[in-house]
Formats: C-alpha cells, structure tokens, sequence
C-alpha cells in the first residue's frame, strides 16, 4: 500500500478504535489525483486507490515488519546478483489497471521501468505481500490475483504467525513451510529461497 511520508499528518486526522473493521474508506481530499503521490492524504498509515475507492490500513505490528525485513534481505541479496532486475519496498507504489496499489516488496525488471521517479507503469515479476494483523488470507488472496490479472508473474503472500508463504502464479499455487524451499520461477532465475530465510526474525521470537 502506498504511505506517503510528510513530517506532519492532516488535520483532519482523528483516532478510531481497534474494533473498527479494516480497510477502511477515506473522502480523497480536494485536488486528488491517485497517480500524484503529492496530492494524497498525509496519514500514520497505508493507501490503496482501488476500484475508486481510497482505502485506509493502520501501520504495521512487529510480527510483520520484522517479515517485511527478512522477505527483503532475502530479495535484495538476490538482486545484487542480478542486477537486471530492482527490488523495491517500503510500500512499493505502482498504478496499474486503473488502481494505484503497492507491495510490501516487489521485483521489476530494471530496464522496463526507465527513467520514470514516480509509481511504477509496469507491473513487476514478483510482488510479495506479508499478512498483518488486520488483514485475512481471503483478503490477501484477492490482492494477489489483481496482481495476477494486472501482468505481474508470481505473487508471495507471507503468513507470519504460522510460518507459511502461498505462492501463486497463472497457473496455479502452492504452500510452503519450514525447512522447504520457495519453488523457481522461470523468469526470476536462481530466486528460490528457504522459507526459514523469510521467517528467521519471527523463528526467533519463539513464534
């Protein structure tokens, strides 16, 4: 999801109890436009631009940004070997069929991204997202398959509490758990990581 990252929030912002059920839909703001990232709301949290509908996640919770961590040091030790593809993080912002999502990592294709600073056009080889605590499989399976409808290879969708990663592509899917390795995609070569890898922070909280 994208988070934009002003110094201060608006001033509209207001807290909301933990009973509220998430996503929630925000009014966009005079003046938005989902493809400027500079006209979006200025929150403590994550952005959606789906189906015209601006959607609001809070920010994550330890179990998950301790993943997010070990998925990337994963993936940006890949890519230093492969330097014809870019990792990316922190909310990895790409506006693709007419919505504006992002990943929590996602692997692109150097040269088909171009000089362009802004969310990406084209969408990656591999998007991964990582299960928060406001967030349910079902809910992680319907981003998963935009991503597959929207041109992107392979999704990861990481399960901190049970050491568990779902991928799925166009032609299928698979789980995966402790002491297995994540399969091969043709187009992401030698990108097949233990899954103890992406789970070795949440493994040593005794999870």
């Amino acid at each position: 999801m994208v988070r934009p990252a002003p110094s201060e929030f608006d001033e509209e912002t207001i807290p909301v109890p933990r009973t509220v059920r998430f996503p929630v839909e925000l009014v966009p703001p005079e003046g938005f436009d989902p493809v400027r990232l500079e006209t979006w709301p200025r929150v403590a949290g994550r952005l959606e631009w789906v189906g015209g509908r601006l959607l609001y996640m809070p920010p994550c919770a330890r179990l998950q940004w301790v993943t997010v961590a070990d998925l990337v040091t994963t993936l940006g030790n890949w890519g230093r070997r492969h330097p014809e593809f870019e990792v990316g993080t922190n909310e990895a912002g790409m506006a693709l069929a007419g919505a504006v999502r992002a990943a929590d990592a996602a692997v692109w294709r150097r040269a088909g991204l171009g000089a362009d600073s802004g969310f990406a056009r084209v969408p990656p080889v591999l998007a991964a997202e990582v299960a928060g605590r406001d967030e349910s499989e079902a809910e992680l399976r319907e981003k998963a398959h935009w991503y597959l409808d929207a041109g992107v290879a392979v999704v990861w969708c990481l399960f901190p509490e049970r050491r568990e990663v779902l991928v799925l592509t166009g032609v299928g899917e698979s789980r995966h758990r402790e002491h297995e390795r994540l399969p091969p995609h043709s187009q992401l070569p030698e990108l097949a990581p233990l899954v103890d890898d992406l789970f070795a922070q949440v493994a040593a909280h005794g999870r």
